[in-house]
């Protein structure tokens, strides 16, 4: 067994222990941590002692430990609070990210042989019982078929498809029990469209139906290329599809300006393709799920167990605040905030002048000289301090918390992570110019 062998925990029992497990440690952690600040003389809040390293590491190891859908809530908040997070915090959730352990040998010829047969190795030339991948519903497998093809196979872990509702409720009992959540909050229609999205990802008959739809959409686009799923190996938890050779997107920040502002040019172009034109989303930003072709120049779109139509009404509401935003209506952006579910009326009631600092910031963002001149620069992030200290005042009225409709967080979950991609690789985007067609 490999040193970052871990096996699944896949029964009821097991996952429930794990969770039994992740709860004391991090009261233990409060408990000491309450004890030294007190003997410092101070009156630390509860959420003070809970939100320390000491317990994000310890949540990071176990949710990574379990995978599936406490790791997958995982992995959404730490990409999704972008600059809203603690530098510190941040860093430790990005863990996440990269933290899957993979499959023992033994875990992964049982799992295999349940959608194969016994004998499945009989069907390729090779398989490398290493994963070149590893995820928090499955693992990539790299296999060569006995007419010589390259084929990328991805196993899911087992017990995740029936742990997923077990998982998300109990992600949501800690939020609950930690106080890190107001009790009035209302959690629920988003839990269950968690729920929802996560058992689609877990079906790979679904994904593969929705890589084909996403490989013909894109088929005449010079700037991508998108895996085809092979059906006779496929099945609802062993999805094969082809293998497409590329590097980290990652790889990018070493490339020249040019090179990664057409990329990024093009990752951009195809959320707004996916929202205005598509009506259909790749709704998963992680950058992993991208790659970067040298020699092409070309980048690999990968998982699409996140795919999901956009409902019309969250279309409308973006093409309300684009509009709104790019030809500087600040009443028209407070408008389509409140439409589209970002923030709530009652915010507006309690906050109106912190939020219209914020509106007022991103306006002069838009309308900055260079961003006029259709060259905006994502690298210069100095207005994030100043929203993020507008939202300490906000975040602070528990009574007023809102959670945004599930459908368009899914869709802003895109936007936000196309924009940090475009943040780390620095570039410089014609902004205006690409959204002018759409609103």
């Amino acid at each position: 067994m490999t040193s970052d062998a871990r096996k699944v925990p896949s029964g009821r029992l097991a996952r429930l222990g794990v969770f039994g497990q992740l709860a004391a440690g991090v009261a233990g952690n409060v408990v000491a941590e309450g004890a030294r600040r007190l003997a410092r003389g101070e009156r630390p809040q509860m959420s003070d002692l809970l939100l320390t390293p000491a317990n994000a590491v310890r949540v990071t190891d176990q949710l990574s430990r379990l995978r599936g859908a406490a790791m997958k809530l995982g992995q959404m908040i730490s990409l999704d609070a972008g600059d809203m997070l603690p530098p510190e915090l941040t860093q430790i959730l990005a863990r996440l990210r990269d933290a899957g352990s993979i499959m023992p040998p033994a875990q992964l010829e049982k799992v295999l042989a349940v959608s194969w047969g016994a004998n499945w190795r009989r069907q390729f030339r090779r398989f490398d019982a290493r994963p070149v991948a590893a995820a928090s519903i499955g693992q990539v497998h790299r296999a060569e078929l006995p007419d010589g093809r390259v084929v990328a196979i991805k196993v899911q872990y087992p017990g995740i498809a029936n742990s997923i509702d077990a998982d998300v409720d109990n992600v949501a009992t800690l939020l609950k029990v930690s106080g890190l959540l107001p009790a009035g909050l209302a959690i629920e229609p988003l839990l269950t469209e968690a729920k929802r999205q996560l058992h689609e990802e877990a079906d790979y008959l679904r994904e593969a139906a929705q890589m084909t739809r996403y490989a013909d959409l894109l088929a005449d686009d010079p700037m991508f290329v998108v895996p085809r799923p092979l059906m006779d190996l496929t099945d609802s938890q062993v999805l094969a599809m082809d293998f497409i050779t590329a590097s980290p997107i990652e790889s990018l920040e070493s490339a020249p300006d040019d090179v990664r502002n057409r990329a990024m040019q093009a990752l951009l172009a195809l959320v707004l393709r996916e929202l205005f034109e598509f009506g259909f989303m790749q709704t998963d930003p992680n950058f992993a799920n991208f790659r970067w072709q040298a020699a092409t120049g070309k980048i690999v779109v990968l998982d699409f167990g996140a795919a999901r139509a956009v409902p019309p009404d969250v279309t409308s509401g973006y093409h309300a605040l684009l509009s709104a935003a790019f030809r500087g209506d600040h009443a028209g952006i407070r408008q389509a905030l409140i439409e589209v579910g970002f923030v709530s009326a009652a915010q507006f009631e309690h906050h109106g002048d912190a939020l219209d600092r914020i509106i007022t910031v991103v306006l002069a963002q838009i309308s900055r000289p260079d961003a006029v001149a259709d060259e905006f620069d994502f690298a210069d992030r100095s207005f994030v301090e100043q929203i993020r200290a507008e939202i300490p005042q906000i975040a602070a009225d528990r009574a007023n918390w809102h959670i945004p409709p599930a459908e368009a967080l899914f869709v802003q979950r895109k936007v936000s992570g196309t924009v940090l991609l475009a943040v780390k690789m620095k570039a410089r985007l014609p902004l205006t110019a690409m959204v002018a067609p759409y609103i």
